[in-house]
Parts: structure tokens; C-alpha cells; sequence
């Protein structure tokens, strides 16, 4: 066949195949098709919750109607305290709204220096370094505590926060069974001796609310000489004679290298931080990528972390209330027959266990139909397929709104078939 021939050929031939351009976004079709076929139920989407206003640490309006908050953070009500909002308002109109750069550049105010200075006086340590949020503050210190050829062994239930931290540094990981001190003991004696080792623990877990044996933990940690690492953050202002968390409850202080925490919880604003007595602490703000790149917090934000701090340490009334709450909702739940995660009440936090999401949807809706809001959780945030719904108790809940509480939930239990 001549050229021209050939080329005729080649233009009368059907053109080549084109491959459908990738789109990025197609790996999360089933997630999309799974949140609409909820939505399609009828129910409100329980992910896209606003807040319309927020009256009190215990009252807000959600769709028009007044409703009870059981399902924030908001641990001990710092966040309509005169003193914390006054200091927020004085920092604003004295710093401004923002840092517009990073601690290591520009981003390091006097009210940056006040709040680590207040976490110091409230731990007890000599060390603290503060993130923009607690998930930075695991992110951070985790990827860079322990590096190439050491080893991290964490819990299996551990937050989100605390497994990303492992991914972003380059550690090799070992997962134990959950609050299993036998397995913890069982996987540190196999690893080899020299090199670095990390343990991560959690003093209150998110989603059933247990807490951690960290006294027999600690002990065997130490044991295979490894640093330990607790992640407080459910567990600060109502946990130990100080507020300080499980690890002061249970007389860890001293054998405890780090301590992650969270201003989003019982301080009621947002950040997160490290304290440690380790003498070479300080060389972490030189070496953490997720505290050198990125932005500070606002002044007006870490004030109100200070002022909230400060009043955290002697507030002992509001622990006691925030106790006797628990206690009141966990009993109350209990003898009304729900299958509940925890067999005492071992925090702030209270999961109602449900058969399926079916249930979960149902309950959870119901209760919000009737003015009260809880946190509906589903895996893979839950462990071992649970669906739950998770209470968040606060110090500012009064018995009367206790009492309403539980009658909602007899109503809404009843209705869904979750009791008899």
C-alpha cells in the first residue's frame, strides 16, 4: 500500500477511543447515595445541624424551636461566662480580629504568652505549646515525637486525631486491643529494645465515654521504657482533684511525659495544646510542621482560653454539678432499661446503644421533633458496628432539665421499640 493510500485508509478508519476523563470526586458516590437515601427518609439530616442562636451552655434554637443541648462539648458552661466573654471583648479591641501569620513569624501575641502561661499554672508543668485546634495539636505532636525507625503503639479505639498523627510521621505503628493493659504489655515485649517508643492513650474515649486503666497502662509502658503520651481532652476541668484529667485521677502525674488537651471542651472556645515537664520540650515548636505552618489562633480566642483556665482551677462547685448530672441522667437512663455503654456513669459522656441505624435515625429524630439534641454516631466512628446516641452532660444542666430529659427519651425510646 502506498503512503497516500494508507493515509486515506487511516481517515476513513474510526477514530481512537477516548477514556473518559477521572473524576476525583466519583470515589465518593457512595457516600453521597447513603446521605441522600436518609435524607429521602424524611428524617433532618443529623450531619448539617445549625444553630439559629444560642440562649445558654444548655439552650439553643434549632428549626424555630427551643431545644435542650445534649450533645456538645461544652463540659463545665465556660462559654456565657461574664469573665470569659469580657476578655474575649478586650482582646478584640486591642489586638483586633486576627494574627495574619503564623507562632514562628508574626503570630505570637501577648495573649499567646498568657494562656501557655496559664496552662503551666493549671498542670503544674513547665512546659506548654498551643495549637490552632486539638486534632493539630495530636497531628503535631505525634507525627514529630516519633520519627523513622521508633515505634508508636496506640490504642485500637484512639481518635481520629491521634491515627493521622501516626500517618503524617513516618513511625512504624502497633495497635493494641482496646484498654487491654495485657495486650499493651504483650505487644511492647515483642518489639526490639533500642529503639524510641511512643505509647498513646486517651483518659475519656468519645463514643462510649469509658476511660482508660492508665495507672496499669503507664506502669507497663514505663516497664519497656517508653514515653507516654494521654490525650485529656474529655477528660480536662471535671477529672481529678485539679481538673487536670484521668491521668491526675488515677495518680499518673509523674510518669506521664505528655498531655494533649483541647480549648473546644470544658475551656469553651477553640485550640488545643501540649504540656510535658520534659526539659527539651520548647525544640518541638522548632520541628512540628503543624504548629510552624499555619496561622495562630486570634487573640480574642486564646484570651478567652486564659480567662477560662484560670477560673477552671478553682472550680469545684461546677465539677461537683457536673457530676451529679451524670450520675442523675446515667442512673435515670438505666432504670428506664436502655442498654447503655458504659455500667456506671465513668464521665461526661453517656452512649445509648441501639439495635441499627433504623432505630438510631428514628430515636434520634424523635427527640429532636421534641426539643432536645443529642449526637446520633454510626461507624466507622463507632467501635465494632455500634449505633449509638451520645449525650453530653454539662455542669449548667439543672435537675428540671434532667427530668425533661429523661421523660423525652421514655417517649422517644417507647415509640421506636428500643424499650418495652
Amino acid at each position: 500500500m502506498t503512503e497516500a493510500a494508507a493515509t486515506a485508509h487511516a481517515l476513513r478508519a474510526d477514530p481512537p477511543a477516548v477514556e473518559p476523563e477521572r473524576d476525583l470526586m466519583s470515589k465518593f458516590d457512595a457516600i453521597i447515595a447513603e446521605r441522600q437515601a436518609l435524607i429521602d427518609t424524611g428524617v433532618t439530616d443529623p450531619f448539617a445541624i445549625v444553630m439559629e442562636q444560642v440562649k445558654s451552655p444548655t439552650e439553643a434554637v434549632i428549626a424555630g424551636r427551643d431545644t435542650i443541648l445534649l450533645g456538645t462539648y461544652n463540659y463545665m458552661g465556660m462559654t456565657f461566662d461574664p469573665d470569659v466573654i469580657a476578655a474575649g471583648h478586650a482582646a478584640l479591641d486591642k489586638f483586633g480580629s486576627g494574627t495574619n501569620g503564623s507562632r514562628m513569624l508574626n503570630g505570637t501575641f501577648q495573649d499567646h504568652m498568657e494562656v501557655e502561661e496559664a496552662l503551666r499554672d493549671f498542670y503544674g508543668v513547665s512546659g506548654a505549646i498551643v495549637f490552632s485546634t486539638g486534632y493539630m495539636a495530636n497531628l503535631g505532636m505525634i507525627s514529630t515525637l516519633a520519627g523513622k525507625g521508633e515505634y508508636i503503639i496506640l490504642d485500637a479505639d484512639s481518635h481520629a486525631s491521634i491515627y493521622d498523627g501516626c500517618k503524617q510521621g513516618d513511625a512504624e505503628i502497633v495497635r493494641f486491643r482496646h484498654n487491654s493493659v495485657e495486650d499493651l504489655d504483650k505487644r511492647l515485649g515483642r518489639l526490639p529494645k533500642e529503639p524510641g517508643k511512643l505509647v498513646v492513650l486517651e483518659g475519656v474515649y468519645s463514643m462510649l465515654g469509658d476511660i482508660a486503666p492508665l495507672k496499669e497502662m503507664v506502669a507497663v509502658a514505663k516497664k519497656h521504657g517508653a514515653m507516654v503520651l494521654s490525650d485529656e481532652a474529655h477528660s480536662m476541668g471535671f477529672y481529678g482533684p485539679n481538673g487536670r484529667g484521668v491521668y491526675e485521677e488515677q495518680g499518673c502525674e509523674a510518669d506521664v511525659d505528655f498531655i494533649i488537651g483541647t480549648f473546644s471542651k470544658s475551656v469553651g472556645t477553640v485550640g488545643g495544646f501540649c504540656v510535658s515537664n520534659h526539659p527539651k520540650f520548647e525544640a518541638i515548636r522548632l520541628a512540628c510542621r503543624p504548629y510552624i505552618f499555619t496561622a495562630s489562633l486570634p487573640p480574642s480566642v486564646v484570651a478567652t482560653a486564659t480567662a477560662s483556665i484560670r477560673k477552671l482551677k478553682h472550680a469545684h462547685q461546677k465539677r461537683q454539678q457536673l457530676w451529679d448530672n451524670a450520675r442523675s441522667l446515667h442512673g435515670g437512663l438505666k432504670a428506664l432499661g436502655f442498654k447503655l455503654g458504659t455500667e456506671k456513669p465513668d464521665s461526661a459522656i453517656i452512649a445509648i446503644i441501639l439495635n441499627d441505624q433504623t432505630q438510631a435515625v428514628a430515636m434520634w429524630q424523635s427527640l429532636l421533633d421534641n426539643g432536645l439534641y443529642v449526637n446520633m454516631a454510626r461507624p466507622p466512628a463507632t467501635p465494632a458496628g455500634t449505633y449509638l446516641l451520645r449525650c453530653s452532660l454539662c455542669a449548667e444542666h439543672t435537675p428540671e432539665q434532667i427530668s425533661r430529659i429523661l421523660t423525652m427519651f421514655k417517649a422517644a425510646g417507647r415509640a421506636v421499640g428500643a424499650l418495652g
